[in-house]
């Protein structure tokens, strides 16, 4: 009869995966049980603190909806939503860095026409945002869908808002890359912002003296044929936030300059009524296969 001590007991969960038939189930369980029982042997946990953490995810799981995804935002927090991105694009070899999806991609965009205002009815400082997209030697990719999408003035999506069902989409859109490799499109300056701080992730952000906010960032979804899907954030260089974002998600080489121009033009020749600013970045994808991923199915966090 096996002896269910603190050792003995690992063994004996493990080797109830036996007659698991599927190799990469058995494994993902098997270094699960390890490193679980090794966490409660190392740190001695109390029964105390057991039923806390007990008590804690049934409140995350409580507090998801259909539109609100706790557990997504607890991985993001404690970056293991970053950690799962980096040990699959370990080797870059030259292409642009990745960072999460999040939880804001509705899934397919309308195509628009290089140059469309995608946030025409929301308040703030306009934009222009011109991108390429070339292959990793630098030769431009035509016909492209680029999908991007990004929070307003105040730090909302569009998705996250009341009335999204009836007033429809709002700062993303879909481009599709000329013979050039190049698209633009008009917008507005986005602004840094907290994750929702009102369930159980955000009062154990807020336990641990951290902040909530992310900083400024358009994400982009390069989705080009013949060539792995790039998901990627663009941040905006000087804010508040770059070093410090709440779910880990900024790489260097994300960092863009936005200047802010006078110019009484954007770079299409159209008149600018205002002081703008301009967002250039170029997207290195790398040949392969891949399926674009697919839409949260939940939109409420980070």
């Amino acid at each position: 009869m096996p002896q269910f001590n603190d050792i003995e007991l690992t063994a004996a969960v493990i080797h109830s995966f036996e007659e698991v038939k599927n190799p990469r189930v058995k494994f993902l369980m098997e270094e699960l049980t390890k490193s679980l029982h090794e966490f409660v042997r190392k740190t001695d946990l109390t029964f105390g603190e057991w039923e806390y953490a007990i008590d804690f995810l049934t409140r995350v799981g409580q507090k998801c909806t259909p539109s609100r995804q706790e557990f997504i935002l607890l991985s993001d927090v404690l970056g293991v939503s970053m950690l799962v991105d980096a040990v699959n694009h370990r080797e870059r070899e030259g292409a642009t860095e990745t960072t999460v999806l999040g939880p804001f991609y509705v899934g397919e965009h309308k195509a628009m026409p290089h140059g469309t205002d995608v946030s025409p009815s929301l308040e703030g400082e306009k934009m222009f945002v011109q991108g390429r997209v070339t292959d990793l030697n630098g030769k431009p990719l035509a016909n492209v869908p680029v999908d991007i999408w990004h929070a307003d003035d105040d730090g909302w999506y569009d998705s996250q808002k009341p009335d999204y069902e009836t007033a429809g989409p709002s700062s993303r859109g879909r481009f599709i890359t000329d013979a050039n490799g190049k698209f633009y499109f008009r917008t507005i300056l986005p602004c840094s912002y907290p994750i929702p701080t009102d369930g159980p992730v955000g009062q154990m952000i807020l336990a641990l003296h951290r902040h909530p906010m992310r900083p400024a960032h358009v994400h982009f979804l390069v989705n080009a044929p013949g060539h792995e899907p790039l998901v990627t954030h663009v941040f905006v260089e000087g804010d508040k936030y770059i070093d410090t974002d709440v779910v880990f998600g900024v790489k260097e080489e994300l960092i863009a300059k936005v200047e802010k121009r006078t110019d009484p033009t954007m770079p299409d020749g159209k008149p600018a009524a205002a002081p703008w600013h301009l967002m250039t970045y170029e997207f290195r994808v790398r040949p392969g296969e891949g399926v674009a991923p697919k839409p949260m199915a939940v939109a409420e966090n980070a």
